[in-house]
């Protein structure tokens, strides 16, 4: 399994306050470059193809304050490793519907963490989102 190694650090400090306002502070300089249109990345994977990250947010207010706080850190790393790995990804088809596909990548931070990232992508439109980033072991 190949893992990207991210130049970006994750994010320091000591409750999910302090935290989520440095998270929004990279998600709002992203949100600037691109104004009347929705805050996307350009990921080499998928040819320079654009990768919204604004349902990012949604997803991780769905979790418990500690499973909040320990995504966010990892909100600049998984960035890094969304715009500039070529590492091909696991993906995964459901059998409920075969149009959408949820692309797997895995990273390690500058101090040796592992973490994932989750890309779901629509086949029909061809529209990719960040979904997701969470800490795991070291994948196989």
């Amino acid at each position: 399994m190949n893992v990207y190694k991210s130049k970006a650090n994750e994010l320091r400090g000591t409750n999910l306050e302090e935290i989520t306002k440095l998270a929004r502070r990279h998600y709002h300089i992203i949100e600037s470059k691109n104004p009347h249109r929705i805050p996307h990345v350009k990921s080499k994977y998928f040819t320079k193809g654009k990768v919204f990250i604004n349902n990012y947010w949604e997803h991780n207010n769905q979790k418990t304050p500690r499973e909040r706080m320990m995504r966010l850190r990892l909100y600049p790393c998984a960035i890094d490793l969304l715009r500039n790995t070529t590492y091909p990804p696991d993906t995964i088809y459901t059998n409920v519907d075969m149009n959408i596909g949820l692309h797997r990548f895995y990273g390690q931070t500058p101090n040796g963490k592992y973490f994932c990232i989750q890309v779901q992508e629509n086949k029909r439109n061809g529209r990719k989102e960040f979904i997701s980033v969470f800490p795991i072991k070291k994948p196989n």
